[in-house]
């Protein structure tokens, strides 16, 4: 939302409007809206939701074949380490859930008018998850959790692209343990995932890894993984810490990017715990089954 469309809008209204608005508690302002959204709705007219529905990219239906996502996501469900909990998310969350932690803008968000906010990124809902259930841990605990989740975003994709889509995502949690071993140590469990399922279902695929933290690099070699570092380093900056990793497969003379992933500070942030490591990653289904079904 630009500030031009912004200033347009209050030049609209009344003069003190935005500051009786900006004064009404959080109760009081969802009464407002609700009742509002009461009125708008009693003037639609079943031709005008025909027209939304063929106009309105938030609604328009996915033009993946259902059964084939189905198909494929089975096999990343069968597939995942036993550390992993799955977790059915809400197709809502508290409004605030990606802005509070990460360097991204609300208008990105489809925002509802019950403090809520809907599920954008389901990283960071797992991530919230995993911060209640460390919470509940002994401090040498650790949380692993999978979801896989239609998302929706605000932001205006390019022609071709949904502005809803499934993403099979993984959080991993837990409190470090000096020397980038906690860290390493997750993104191995992560990355050792992803390279066997990939192998399996696209061969072709490659898993490109940006190191910030050279001692991570020492503590993945001790495992055995030596990752293929891509040149991605500056589009991960302030977003990711330490260490963060993309998931791409050639299609044609194209570059398609199935997923990525890395170490955030979420959990660290949410519980307010410096020392907690959070691990973050995901993959695009649709994508994926798009390319298999070809």
């Amino acid at each position: 939302m630009s500030d031009d469309a912004q200033r347009r809008v209050w030049a609209k209204l009344p003069a003190g409007t935005r500051e009786a608005l900006a004064a009404l508690s959080p109760t009081d302002l969802q009464t407002l809206l609700l009742s509002l959204a009461q009125l708008r709705a009693a003037k639609v007219r079943p031709a005008d939701v025909l027209r939304r529905w063929r106009e309105d990219r938030f609604v328009r239906p996915s033009t993946s074949d259902p059964r084939v996502v189905a198909a494929v996501e089975a096999r990343l469900w069968d597939r995942l380490p036993p550390e992993f909990d799955a977790v059915d998310l809400s197709p809502v969350v508290p409004i605030g859930t990606c802005t509070s932690v990460a360097p991204v803008s609300q208008n990105r968000i489809v925002t509802t008018m019950r403090s809520s906010e809907v599920l954008s990124d389901s990283a960071n809902a797992l991530a919230v998850e995993a911060a209640d259930r460390r919470l509940r841990q002994p401090a040498g605990g650790e949380v692993h959790l999978a979801t896989c989740h239609r998302l929706l975003r605000a932001q205006r994709f390019p022609p071709g692209w949904s502005s809803h889509f499934r993403l099979f995502t993984l959080v991993s949690s837990a409190r470090d343990t000096g020397s980038a071993r906690t860290q390493a140590r997750l993104l191995a469990l992560h990355l050792r995932y992803w390279s066997r399922v990939l192998d399996e279902l696209v061969p072709t695929a490659q898993i490109r890894v940006t190191i910030f933290n050279p001692a991570i690099r020492e503590r993945l070699a001790e495992q055995g993984i030596y990752p293929v570092e891509g040149p991605d380093r500056l589009r991960w900056r302030g977003y990711y810490v330490d260490a963060a990793f993309l998931t791409v497969v050639a299609d044609g003379d194209q570059k398609v990017e199935l997923g990525d992933g890395g170490l955030t500070t979420w959990t660290a942030q949410l519980m307010g715990n410096a020392k907690e490591r959070c691990l973050v990653s995901c993959l695009s289904t649709e994508r994926l089954a798009a390319l298999i079904n070809r």
